[in-house]
């Protein structure tokens, strides 16, 4: 109950008092949909859910979703939706993996996001056949979903804040409670009702510009599986608060550098940013060809590429893995932090010191036992490992 009594209070906060307060608050827009216009871009996938109509999108009801086919991983963005909804239209906003869904509820008067049990808020001026904005931010560990009335003053916000278990299995530290990261592609529809016109859509990166943008896997995207409480000691945030705010990460748990190809090229070219770091290779993928079409990708856009060592596991991957990227490293003459030394035992980027990680236990499963993700202590490690490595971003 206390969990729930906090967020309902959260809700009733401005989003404002809850977005990033430093390094360049400007938002730069990614994508910008006008439905109203006529466009009809290739990458919108109606999927049955949707058809064109001369306002907008027209949503059909039913389970179907309409995807936005562009790989965000961006950690501080939103996306916003114009919608008109019919008095008894229930929509729904998703992710493509399902791991987020929040609800504007008309006949209820309610937002809410789908969590175990839901987080939500009344909205008392929420009404069918009138136009109203609905934001659905990705901050950190925080989901925010804000309503507004486009005429008018009326505006609502909930809040859930993802409280990672730690570790897995026999590793869990807390039950944790799942919030989502909104992986990877924008979905919403009409979940019930009779009608609802989407007539503009819009992805938004929050900071326009930003001392550095931090790309990479799960290592990257700490606020999946961190506690809550300990968040703010992960390695990402560290760097990101010793630069004052004036920096984002981007990270996508599972990715591997040919899925960082694919969403860099939908966020990098909108924001401006002097450096570019990328902790890649946990889950493979990492060979000469791959490397170098990325870093000669973030050279084109202007940025200073930072290519880090990956930190130590329980199966040593990260050895040859780690000497791949120091080749690229050397072919174009680029800096990167040495994770692997600061997570091993003897300090030689070998075995690795299980102190410093989660450890999730998947034997049941696939006879795993793992230690890969950096801990408090392993990302205050990290952390420290790039005042010695990379002290140029911080002046």
């Amino acid at each position: 109950m206390q969990r729930i009594t906090i967020f309902l209070m959260l809700a009733l906060m401005s989003v404002s008092a809850v977005l990033p307060a430093k390094g360049g608050t400007k938002p730069a827009v990614l994508l910008d949909l006008r439905f109203d216009k006529g466009e009809k871009p290739e990458f919108v996938k109606l999927n049955g859910a949707a058809g064109y109509s001369e306002g907008g999108l027209a949503l059909i009801p039913g389970e179907s979703l309409v995807k936005i086919d562009k790989f965000y991983a961006l950690a501080e963005r939103k996306a916003c939706y114009r919608v008109t909804p019919s008095e008894d239209a229930v929509l729904w906003f998703r992710s493509s993996e399902g791991d987020f869904t929040a609800e504007l509820d008309v006949p209820s008067r309610k937002v809410r996001i789908l969590t175990s049990p839901a987080t939500e808020a009344d909205v008392p001026f929420l009404e069918g056949g009138k136009a109203f904005d609905v934001e659905v931010y990705h901050i950190y560990n925080k989901a925010i979903v804000r309503v507004s009335a486009v005429k008018g003053s009326g505006s609502v916000a909930v809040e859930a804040v993802n409280d990672g278990p730690g570790g897995h299995g026999a590793g869990v530290l807390q039950p944790g409670f799942n919030v989502g990261m909104q992986w990877d592609h924008y979905c919403f529809g009409l979940r019930s009702g009779t009608s609802a016109l989407v007539s503009r859509v819009t992805v938004s990166s929050l900071k326009k510009k930003v001392r550095m943008l931090i790309y990479g896997d799960s290592i990257t995207q700490p606020e999946g599986y961190f506690p809550a409480d300990k968040f703010q000691f992960a390695w990402t945030q560290r760097i990101i608060s010793h630069l004052g705010g004036n920096a984002m990460s981007s990270g996508r748990g599972g990715c591997t550098i040919v899925h960082v190809l694919d969403y860099i090229k939908n966020e990098l070219p909108y924001i401006k940013t002097d450096y570019v770091m990328v902790t890649i290779g946990t889950n493979g993928g990492n060979t000469e060809e791959n490397l170098s079409e990325l870093v000669e990708y973030i050279l084109s856009q202007g940025c200073i590429p930072i290519l880090n060592n990956i930190p130590c596991n329980e199966s040593g991957t990260q050895i040859p893995c780690n000497e791949v990227i120091a080749k690229v490293r050397g072919k174009y003459g680029i800096k990167g932090c040495m994770f692997d030394l600061v997570t091993s035992l003897d300090g030689d980027g070998k075995q690795v010191d299980k102190n410093q990680m989660f450890f999730e236990d998947y034997w049941k499963e696939w006879k795993w036992l793992v230690y890969h993700h950096p801990n408090w202590v392993g990302g205050d490690n990290m952390f420290k490992r790039t005042l010695v490595d990379v002290p140029e971003i911080y002046e």
